[in-house]
């Protein structure tokens, strides 16, 4: 028989550096697997739902030592309403334009769901912007 035969010589630590590297890169990319799999895309569809945590949200406003809350309600997507709360009739005397400045506001808001872009008169401007730094505070509380 003209057979060659050969002789393989294995070293037993190469063997077992083999070995344990193999199990390295096994549970490396069983982790790899779980961190990155199907299960992560379910997590950040679930917070990619909504822009707002569902709730009703106010703000404090204080004018002349009289304070009253603007409150926004918004679901996980859209504000739903924003509106004055615990106004009393003396502000609403001294501070007529603040129902009228809050109703266009709101109106603007509910239409494009954002606060960019709003329009105001000049007769209401400082009621207009005082009330929307009220409504982003809330709507800052709502975001997720």
């Amino acid at each position: 028989m003209s057979a060659k035969t050969k002789i393989v010589v294995l070293h037993m630590k190469e063997v077992i550096y083999t070995v344990v590297f193999l199990v390295l890169a096994l549970v490396l990319g069983g982790i790899l697997f779980l961190m990155f799999g199907p299960g992560h895309d379910k997590e950040t569809a679930a917070q990619a739902d909504g822009k707002y945590q569902p709730g009703v949200y106010s703000t404090s406003i204080s004018l002349n030592d009289n304070t009253f809350d603007v409150q926004v309600t918004v679901d996980s997507d859209r504000i739903k309403s924003i509106e004055l709360v615990n106004l009393s009739e003396s502000t609403t005397a001294m501070f007529p334009l603040m129902e009228p400045a809050l109703e266009s506001l709101a109106s603007q808001i509910y239409v494009n769901q954002s606060l960019d872009d709003i329009q105001y008169s000049e007769e209401n401007k400082y009621t207009s912007m005082m009330l929307l730094d009220a409504i982003q505070t809330a709507l800052k509380k709502a975001e997720l």
